[in-house]
Order: structure tokens, then sequence, then C-alpha cells
């Protein structure tokens, strides 16, 4: 998969790639963001969208694997 600028994607999908270019589990993503196992999946699986103190982390993770991601 190639990895680069993510357009109109949401979070469901953005997780999803950042999890597989860091090679984590939910529950290490979940660690890593200071969340829940639940909470990732609820986000990954399309249930619940990130709160903003969430998406500010997701963004640094995003940025420090260089995946660009614009929301709509």
């Amino acid at each position: 998969m190639v990895y680069g600028v993510i357009y109109n994607m949401d979070y469901s999908k953005v997780l999803k790639v950042l999890r597989e270019k860091m090679l984590v589990t939910q529950t290490e993503l979940a660690e890593l963001l200071e969340v829940s196992f639940q909470t990732v999946n609820r986000w990954e699986t399309g249930k619940h969208e990130p709160t903003i103190k969430a998406k500010r982390k997701i963004k640094v993770l995003l940025e420090q694997n260089n995946i660009k991601f614009e929301e709509d």
C-alpha cells in the first residue's frame, strides 16, 4: 500500500491505514492514544468519531509516519 496523502477519508479508514503502517494492533494504538481498545474499535468501525483531543494525537502519529490526511 502506498502511503501519501489521504483525501476525503473518514477516521475509520485513516486509523486502519495508520495501524497497518505502524504494524500495531487496536490495543497498541489505544495505548499510544491513551484511550481504551473499545474506543479505537468504535472509531475504526465508524460507530463514533474521535474527540478533538484524540484527533490532535492522531494527527501527530500521522505526521510521524509520513501520512498526510485531509478531512472533508
